[in-house]
């Protein structure tokens, strides 16, 4: 239940940024073409860490998230790496908007919601997990990754088939920056009207 609204809130959520792009253009693209070279590439490589990250933690909870407490590999350094990696992800595809708007946005967005939905999570693996849950809450930190604290077996054992669905969630922020440029192109061709300006 709670996890579905999470993916409602934020596909809706995505889909209004992306809306907000098809209508506007960076206004540094005129005279500060640096400034959108630079921004554009800073949100791909945000863009790869992000996807990376997420493929990374879908190795470890991909058909043992809701059975099991994982504790190793990402799930060592933080408590919620998924999340950390998809805020890394959706920053990237606000900065390869590029512009400043659109990652501020996503920022305020994150930061208004998640929190809540981390704070149900953290209940609900404390009813399930007890003690466990209640020692791993006091040592590993809630969302900043701590790498000191990295921890990974020699051997994991993954549900293929549900790690492969698990890869097309990590692959939309690569998608995304797809449509970003064809969005662009749009533009550029004048078939898509700007009717604004963004810095």
């Amino acid at each position: 239940m709670l996890e579905n609204l999470r993916l409602h809130i934020s596909r809706l959520f995505a889909g209004l940024l992306i809306m907000l792009f098809c209508f506007s253009r960076s206004a540094w693209e005129g005279y500060a073409p640096f400034v959108t070279t630079a921004l554009f590439f800073l949100g791909t490589v945000l863009v790869g860490v992000g996807s990376l990250g997420r493929t990374w933690c879908s190795i470890y909870i991909a058909g043992y998230k809701t059975d099991h407490l994982i504790t190793q590999g990402p799930y060592s350094m933080c408590r919620n790496p998924l999340y950390f990696f998809s805020f890394i992800g959706a920053l990237g595809i606000g900065f390869a908007s590029e512009c400043f708007l659109i990652p501020f946005l996503i920022l305020i967005g994150f930061c208004a919601y998640y929190p809540f939905v981390i704070k149900k999570e953290e209940k609900k693996l404390l009813q399930m997990h007890n003690d466990e849950f209640e020692a791993y809450f006091r040592k590993v930190p809630r969302f900043i990754p701590k790498i000191s604290y990295l921890k990974e077996p020699e051997e994991y054992n993954t549900r293929p088939i549900i790690f492969r669905k698990h890869i097309y969630s990590a692959l939309w922020f690569i998608w995304l920056l797809g449509i970003l440029e064809i969005i662009k192109m749009l533009h550029e061709l004048k078939i898509l009207p700007a009717l604004f300006y963004i810095y």
